[in-house]
């Protein structure tokens, strides 16, 4: 009665699908061919309302509804106020072991008079516990938070809009103005909207407010870079909570400069992910090809490069090819992005107005007649001659000290310059290190003179016994205990 394209029982196949298979076997002779269930039954050895009850189940689910309902587990159902107190005792704090909380839920199950269960069914229910709230129970909230909490990530709505700022320690090692080795930081100011590195600044020793000016000085003017469009002012930048950045001095800076700091909620990492990005990039992509970069195997590399020499690399790096690839989240390059339709930034009027309010502020010095003392140069501008006897205030570039930036009474009166160094660069460091030099000779030829005198002295005699200690002076009169 039955054809080959009809369903059936195959191996392997699970047992209610088997089930199924065979009992259409039987009850499609009443459906395709029209078999009364009272023949069917009597041929077949099934009762007749065991047939009526297939072809219901036929009717309302098909084939499938002809497999036999899956039993119900047997065994003790666990009493719900012992579930709960196991859940209780896997939150509380600190943490305690499954074998402690399966000795202390027989305790009380035995105590309250609930059906016992087994240590693996009490691992099951403390496995079964939603992981955020174990992670917010036993790590607090700022763990839960970073982890399983919904993150909305922003972008600005245009370029230079908001412009992110901060610092991290580079994976590699240079030689610093001494020679030896040294490990740099490296700030940058990323433009939220289009992922482009406005400005940057690469230096050794912590980060201060003085470096984040000079990364914020390269953002804002103009670069002589053609590749290096990137520029202006943004109406908000967004830092974290470091010394540096809350400084009263970036503060003015911004209140003059007309742009808002907004600083990131403390201890949520989440929103500096894009700046954290950049830094990634430079660190496994550029670094890891430069000697001296540090790895896991390796901690402590030859250093070879100095750090101009790396300044120089990362911005070449930063010019030809992170801003030329296309940005995964954008769509499109750092730099077709920031470009957009073509567009004018926001720019102080001059390099000079930049220089008066982001520059370190040296102290106060006097204009003598051979022109402006600091740091052991002289410098000299002929537009100091109408200041000679008077007070300014200088600024410079700790990078190049070669030039100093005169100010009086908080205008700008010119750039002066060291006529000896007119030509080269020289850093505070180099001038630093000058000084180190120059005292090591000079104590070098001191001892040298001093070992002169020492080998002409005459033969040395005894020196006097160093005088002890004030005691009370011994007088010539013998006194006894019964005359005081």
């Amino acid at each position: 009665m039955s054809g080959g394209s009809e369903p059936q029982g195959s191996i392997g196949a699970p047992a209610g699908a088997k089930t199924a298979a065979a009992r259409w076997q039987v009850l499609r002779q009443h459906v395709e061919s029209g078999v009364p269930l009272t023949q069917l039954a009597a041929a077949e050895k099934v009762g007749e309302r065991t047939l009526q009850r297939w072809l219901a189940a036929y009717r309302k689910g098909g084939i499938a509804a002809l497999a036999p309902a899956t039993p119900p587990k047997r065994g003790r159902r666990t009493h719900p106020d012992l579930v709960a107190y196991i859940e209780g005792l896997a939150l509380s704090t600190p943490r305690p072991s499954t074998a402690a909380i399966f000795r202390k839920a027989a305790t009380t199950a035995t105590r309250r008079g609930w059906p016992m269960v087994s240590a693996s069914t009490v691992r099951s229910i403390v496995t079964g516990l939603d992981p955020g709230m174990v992670t917010l129970a036993h790590q607090g909230a700022a763990a839960y938070r970073d982890t399983y909490e919904l993150v909305w990530r922003h972008r600005a709505e245009r370029a230079n809009a908001t412009w992110q700022a901060d610092h991290t320690e580079l994976d590699i090692l240079i030689l610093d103005a001494n020679g030896r080795p040294a490990r740099p930081w490296l700030t940058v100011i990323l433009d939220d909207y289009s992922r482009a590195v406005c400005g940057y600044m690469v230096f050794l020793g912590a980060p201060s407010a003085m470096n984040t000016a000079l990364a914020l000085r390269h953002a804002i003017w103009p670069k002589n870079d053609p590749n290096w469009p990137m520029c202006g002012l943004p109406d908000v930048l967004y830092v974290d909570h470091g010394t540096d950045f809350t400084s009263h001095h970036l503060a003015q800076t911004a209140n003059d400069l007309h742009f808002q700091i907004i600083y990131s909620t403390i201890a949520r990492p989440q929103g500096r992910g894009k700046i954290e990005r950049i830094f990634g990039t430079i660190n496994t992509e550029l670094l890891a090809e430069l000697p001296g970069y540090l790895t896991r195997g390796q901690r402590h590399p030859e250093p070879v490069l100095t750090l101009p020499e790396l300044d120089t690399a990362i911005g070449e790096f930063i010019s030809a090819k992170y801003h030329r690839r296309t940005h995964p989240e954008t769509g499109d390059s750092p730099y077709r992005t920031w470009i957009g339709d073509g567009w004018l930034p926001r720019l102080p009027e001059t390099i000079d107005d930049l220089n008066l309010l982001l520059l370190t502020v040296a102290k106060t010095r006097i204009v003598h007649r051979d022109g402006v003392r600091f740091q052991g140069l002289r410098y000299v501008s002929p537009l100091l001659a109408a200041y000679v006897k008077e007070q300014v205030v200088i600024r410079y570039d700790p990078r190049d000290i070669s030039e100093i930036h005169v100010f009086h009474k908080n205008q700008y009166i010119c750039k002066a310059v060291d006529p000896d160094h007119a030509s080269t660069t020289v850093s505070l460091k180099d001038i630093q290190h000058a000084r180190a030099v120059r005292r090591r000779e000079l104590r070098g030829q001191i001892a040298e003179r001093i070992a002169v005198v020492t080998g002409h002295q005459g033969p040395s005699f005894p020196a006097s016994p160093a005088p002890t200690s004030p005691a009370r002076r011994k007088t010539k009169l013998r006194t006894y205990l019964e005359d005081d």
